[in-house]
């Protein structure tokens, strides 16, 4: 309720060419009142620097303003002047500032520079991709140099390579804002008395690296967990099944897709059979879930739970690879030249020259209007590619 009046001032400001924020004291009032005037009207202070030098747009720099807080603009000016002389346009540091106001209060030249620094002598990066990246990932500016980003660069380096580390860099990974000595650390340390081979903890470290968020307890509670549903700490879906069971976000989308299978029928045996085969099976919206086996079972005529044999089928794009391909093959099985029971996985899993030649080409003299059906079925946005096959 109170966005719409505080909204309308900040536009007042832009209306009458505000420039830095009017950051005002009020005085000859009761101390409580005077100081929670002080805050209202800092405030509003904040956000109108946020509109009128930062170029944000009203809402967002009422966001914004909820993060950072400054009495007045010689600290924020000189982090403008600074990012501008860097090389940063003003839409990008409108962009940098939203995502990470706290940046206004920095120190430009003890905090700011040695990480730019860092970044453009580790990575190698061009000074345009240099300012794109940061502009979309500044959580790399927030972080700790010496005790966070550098040691964990150092670590990690070491395990994966220069030129992966390299690209977490670039794309802002939150892995360098791990705790290197109570978590990176201990469990990888754990994973590999476990067995799990070193391509599969590079894969955990480059692909999956919100498994070692969690402490040293509740990271033991899910690796044993998963080694328990029978996954191999040698293979790949070791990690893969741990990232699935890891953070509140993974663990909430899991009791999401439990429900759906349980609304399609599923029991508990199939669910966890279609775990151990696919783990990201349980990671997928419920609407994917949902419109796949509703096309499956009441248009393909298959019983819901035979998906959970073969989970993978799950991930395929509906309307770009599933319906074209099973609308083919029903025509085959209505000529009587496929059986009834066709296996989903030899339509839906081999590529797309295997597919055409295997159910298509093969068939090209006695139905040559296939091709047209699965074209027409296909819809216009992989014509061309197909035509290459």
């Amino acid at each position: 309720m109170l966005l719409r009046p505080l909204l309308s001032r900040v536009h007042n400001h832009q209306r009458a060419g505000a420039g830095a924020a009017n950051f005002c004291l009020v005085k000859n009032v009761g101390p409580a009142l005077a100081n929670s005037k002080e805050k209202s009207l800092e405030k509003e202070g904040v956000i109108s620097y946020l509109v009128n030098s930062c170029g944000l747009s009203a809402e967002n720099a009422v966001s914004a303003s909820k993060k950072v807080h400054f009495d007045g603009t010689n600290k924020p000016d000189s982090v403008l002047e600074f990012l501008q002389k860097q090389g940063f346009s003003k839409s990008q540091i409108g962009e940098l500032v939203a995502k990470h106001p706290q940046v206004l209060v920095s120190n430009p030249n003890k905090s700011l520079l040695p990480k730019i620094d860092f970044f453009l002598q580790l990575t190698g990066i061009s000074e345009k991709d240099f300012l794109t990246t940061v502009a979309s990932n500044p959580q790399f500016l927030a972080r700790n140099l010496n005790r966070r980003v550098g040691p964990v660069y150092d670590y990690l380096e070491n395990i994966i390579g220069s030129v992966k580390v390299q690209t977490l860099l670039r794309r802002g990974s939150w892995t360098f804002n791990l705790d290197l000595e109570n978590k990176l650390i201990p469990h990888v340390d754990f994973l590999r008395k476990l067995g799990v081979p070193p391509n599969c903890i590079e894969l955990a470290l480059f692909h999956c690296p919100g498994i070692f968020w969690s402490n040293q307890v509740e990271f033991k509670k899910i690796v044993e967990e998963v080694r328990q549903m029978g996954f191999d700490p040698s293979k790949s879906m070791f990690i893969v099944a741990i990232h699935t069971r890891s953070g509140k976000g993974n663990l909430a989308l899991w009791d999401k897709c439990y429900e759906a299978y349980i609304k399609w029928g599923w029991s508990k045996d199939d669910i966890d059979m279609a775990f151990r085969k696919h783990p990201g099976c349980m990671l997928l919206s419920e609407r994917k879930i949902s419109k796949v086996l509703d096309f499956l079972v009441n248009k393909v005529g298959r019983d819901s739970r035979s998906v959970a044999l073969s989970p993978y089928v799950l991930f395929y794009n509906l309307e770009k690879r599933t319906i074209p391909r099973c609308s083919v093959v029903h025509v085959l099985y209505l000529k009587g030249l496929v059986k009834k029971d066709w296996s989903l996985t030899c339509v839906l899993c081999p590529t797309e020259k295997a597919f055409l030649e295997k159910y298509v080409t093969r068939y090209a003299e006695k139905l040559p209007e296939l091709y047209d059906i699965y074209l027409e079925k296909l819809g216009s946005s992989k014509l061309k590619s197909v035509q290459q096959c």
